[in-house]
């Protein structure tokens, strides 16, 4: 097996969140608290709460490191493939600047809330998974796990959207789902943007299905 850099993600992902789990103190440091990034001027909490899941929900790491595996090696090849040595500098700015702009909701809204805290990467995720919609709207499809079925790529991440605005309503956990609002915008509007044809190639895929 091929050591790709979707992999080594979700290796230091894992090894780290299991780790903080066990260790209170390191997860309270590492963890995404905007009253302490602003009045503490501790930034690296904006990247950091991403390396680290709800230690009382293992479903959260274990649904977020699927998810990246199941896409990101696909975008990872795709931006390869499009740009060489580029396009690992753009799959890891999809990673990493989407988790940092997925904080931006919270970080402003609750910035004198001592007591705010979240974690997890479901932004850099959403930001990858949306990546791959950019590329592929309606090509194959998108399986959700333990349902025997596939749905185009696009009405997916509709859905998903949906889902994550209704959890964020519902709130009751440490995980920010408005997080993965903003990380899926980026990572789908970054895709367009900057990668060569992929704007194109999504007008083409949706002009075909009208």
């Amino acid at each position: 097996m091929d050591l790709s850099i979707t992999l080594i993600i979700i290796i230091i992902t894992v090894a780290i969140s299991l780790m903080a789990n066990s260790k209170p103190d390191l997860y309270a440091k590492l963890i995404f608290n905007p009253y302490q990034v602003f009045h503490r001027k501790e930034w690296y909490r904006i990247f950091t709460h991403g390396l680290i899941h709800d230690n009382n929900n293992i479903f959260h790491l274990g649904f977020n490191m699927y998810v990246l595996y199941s896409f990101g090696n696909a975008v990872e090849r795709i931006l390869i493939n499009h740009l060489g040595v580029l396009g690992i500098i753009y799959y890891l700015l999809i990673y990493i600047v989407g988790m940092a702009v997925a904080t931006i909701p919270s970080l402003f809204k609750h910035k004198n809330n001592y007591h705010y805290n979240s974690v997890g990467a479901s932004g850099a995720v959403s930001a990858v998974l949306f990546s791959m919609i950019a590329f592929a709207p309606f090509s194959g499809g998108i399986g959700i796990m333990f349902i025997p079925i596939s749905i185009p790529p696009l009405v997916f991440g509709v859905l998903y959207l949906l889902y994550e605005k209704y959890m964020q309503k519902k709130g009751g956990t440490n995980i920010a789902h408005d997080a993965h609002i903003w990380g899926a915008l980026f990572g789908f509007l970054f895709t367009l943007i900057f990668v060569p044809d992929a704007f194109m190639n999504f007008i083409s895929e949706i002009l075909s299905v009208i």
